[in-house]
């Protein structure tokens, strides 16, 4: 952790500056808050130093699990806030089901069972005595809800019913354990809808998925490609699969941001889920399920942080903008300090999330660190020369630039910064992105794409025998390739032949190493 963790109870609040005698404090300087790992060169290890130090997760004591600090939190609240109105204006309304599942219910669904078996995870006893029947920890609600969607749906006045609940789920994986990415218990939202025509259904798929893609492109800055799942890459029990990908061109993988799915019919004939239609008939409903997670956040950080730590998006941002004084000898210390207080009074008055750091154990080169390892998007500065010339003096987050601006045209410089520091995010992050695409039409060209960690665009005859022969003859140490989904935005297929077999193909999709 940053050196002097745990003393920042005075933080934000003001010191008796100049005061006359006393012991003079000391002041601590930059120590113990760089980083041990470069991006480049070990990105495991930069990315877990980058989590703790940046102050987003803590370890817990048991694997797997995380302690989601109130930088964390933010950013979630944020993307929840977005997210929530979005979906209210859609009329889907928020619940809340319980935790725990029956093990009858949970298996009625054999396919959907089978996909989520080795992750579930299971209550076996109360105090010391073993509970008669196991109870199962949710992995994701459908078995949970469905039983009551079948009671609540009647007839065609009941439809569509539109549900989503913010909590929790546990999946207990086994394999790497890695903060916001793979954990045995996150936070997510889960959309389950139930609609009287498959059109119905789809439209929502789609509407839903653009929302995805807006909490990604919009908010964390970072572009995804939407796009359909492979029959394999489905969602278990499924009728097909939409998600948002994204991709991390330092380890070459890509990331499934979000997903949303059509469940087709399958599961109302398991649950009997049926109504009776204006015609007095019975018939099934068409259902989805979507569900994005804490999981957006660990892309985040893998996209835009860098060796100084966190790179915060501003539109996420806990903190956008940090005003550290900067007082030297003989200045004025009260008057910088007013001048910091002011000038975060006058940015929070207009909405910005500005904060002030006035600790006097610390110097000004100290905070410059742990502020930029906190990945906060703007640092103000103010020392004697900017009181003296009406001024402040600007750095970003992003690249490092600073700029002074006058006091008087704060607020709009302030926001054009923001707003520009948002989409340089965006715009670096796609110019590394696209970078790392190769369109490949044969299988030593894939080969070799792989082998240069690229995002692979490749033509072939959707067969799921042939993507199960792909992953078999690409595993090694870091994973076998797969799809990631095909693009909505197909290429011209005329002609053009599978890169595996040779027949023609069917589609063209993104295949790589994922997480």
């Amino acid at each position: 952790m940053a050196s002097g963790e745990g003393k920042k109870s005075g933080e934000g609040k003001k010191p008796n500056a100049n005061a006359k005698g006393g012991k003079k404090k000391e002041v601590k300087k930059e120590t113990g808050l760089g980083l041990s790992y470069k991006k480049e060169d070990n990105f495991g290890e930069w990315y877990s130093e980058v989590c703790v130090n940046g102050e987003m997760i803590e370890y817990y004591d048991i694997s797997g699990c995380y302690i989601l600090r109130p930088w964390t939190m933010a950013v979630w609240e944020t993307m929840q806030t977005f997210f929530d109105a979005e979906i209210k204006k859609m009329k889907i309304k928020n619940c809340y089901f319980p935790l725990f599942v029956s093990p009858s219910v949970l298996q009625k669904e054999k396919d959907h069972i089978e996909g989520f078996a080795p992750e579930v995870a299971w209550v076996t006893k109360s105090g010391q005595s073993d509970l008669e029947v196991p109870i199962a920890i949710r992995p994701t609600s459908e078995t949970v809800m469905y039983p009551y969607y079948s009671k609540w749906i009647r007839g065609h006045r009941d439809l569509p019913l539109r549900l989503n609940q913010w909590c929790n789920v546990v999946r207990w994986e086994f394999s790497h354990p890695t903060p916001f990415i793979r954990s045995r218990e996150f936070l997510w939202q889960e959309g389950h809808t139930a609609f009287a025509t498959k059109e119905e259904a789809d439209t929502e798929v789609l509407q839903i998925l653009e929302l995805y893609r807006r909490v990604y492109e919009e908010y964390l800055a970072i572009p995804v490609i939407k796009g359909k799942k492979s029959e394999l890459e489905k969602f278990a029990g499924g009728y097909y699969t939409t998600s948002v990908e994204a991709f991390i061109p330092n380890t070459g993988r890509g990331i499934q941001g979000a997903t949303s799915h059509c469940l087709g019919q399958n599961f109302a004939k398991m649950f009997d889920i049926t109504f009776e239609n204006e015609k007095g008939e019975k018939a099934m409903v068409w259902q989805n399920s979507w569900a994005y997670s804490t999981r957006t956040i660990g892309v985040m950080i893998m996209v835009h942080g860098d060796d100084k730590g966190l790179v915060m998006p501003p539109k996420v941002a806990s903190v956008q903008i940090i005003v550290v004084p900067v007082p030297f000898k003989d200045a004025d210390t009260q008057a910088i300090f007013d001048a910091c207080d002011a000038t975060v009074k006058t940015l929070n008055e207009v909405g910005f999330r500005a904060e002030a750091d006035l600790r006097d154990n610390y110097s000004p080169g100290w905070k410059y660190s742990h502020w930029e390892m906190k990945g906060v998007p703007l640092r103000i500065e103010i020392g004697p020369k900017d009181l003296a010339n009406k001024q402040v003096r600007t750095v970003r987050r992003d690249n490092s630039a600073k700029v002074d601006i006058p006091m008087v045209d704060l607020v709009e410089q302030v926001k054009a910064m923001l707003d520009n520091i948002q989409q340089n995010l965006f715009d670096v992050a796609k110019q590394k992105r696209d970078a790392c695409i190769k369109t490949v039409r044969t299988w030593n060209e894939f080969i070799e794409a792989l082998g240069q960690k690229k995002m692979i665009l490749a033509p072939w005859c959707d067969e799921m025998e042939v993507e199960k022969d792909v992953k078999a003859r690409t595993k090694g140490e870091t994973g076998a390739a797969k799809t990631l989904c095909a693009p909505f935005h197909q290429p011209d297929l005329e002609g053009v032949s599978c890169f595996v077999t040779g027949k023609p193909a069917k589609k063209w999709s993104y295949w790589g190493r994922s997480y």
